[in-house]
């Protein structure tokens, strides 16, 4: 499968519309489509990268929870659970990102700083329901 790609990333949540706002005020994704699963009572809104063509699924099931074991404060908490933990989005603009983020909403859960990776800054905020969220910058 080496012509794989990712396509979108899948994510399940408490308030759909506040989440879905979130992410396209934060990161310039626009509604790609909106659909029920009926049989489910699934609620679905696919965000997609206007020019870079990523996508981010949100999802809302009535009387879902979050797991019993909470969502990770930071990264290092996250890297105790298995599973995927969090979403990250190469950015311009580190710095101003961050800042962004946190200024809608997000709680700040590390600045922006070098990454292990040489030549590559990072920084993680929490979306408004707890998700942790990565910023980065490769450049060039």
């Amino acid at each position: 499968m080496a012509d794989a790609r990712l396509d979108h990333v899948g994510l399940a949540v408490a308030d759909l519309a506040a989440e879905a706002s979130w992410f396209c005020s934060v990161f310039g994704l626009v509604r790609e489509l909106a659909q029920r699963v009926e049989v489910l009572d699934l609620s679905i809104e696919m965000l997609i990268h206007p020019d870079y063509g990523y996508r981010v699924e949100l999802l809302h099931r009535p009387g879902s929870a979050a797991a019993a074991d909470g969502k990770p404060g930071t990264p290092a908490e996250a890297a105790l659970r298995h599973g995927y933990r969090h979403v990250a989005f190469d950015v311009a603009d580190l710095d101003a990102a961050y800042d962004r983020a946190v200024a809608m909403g997000a709680r700040p859960v590390m600045a922006p700083c070098p990454s292990p990776e040489p030549g590559v800054r990072m920084a993680f905020v929490a979306d408004p329901e707890g998700n942790l969220v990565e910023l980065l910058h490769r450049p060039g």
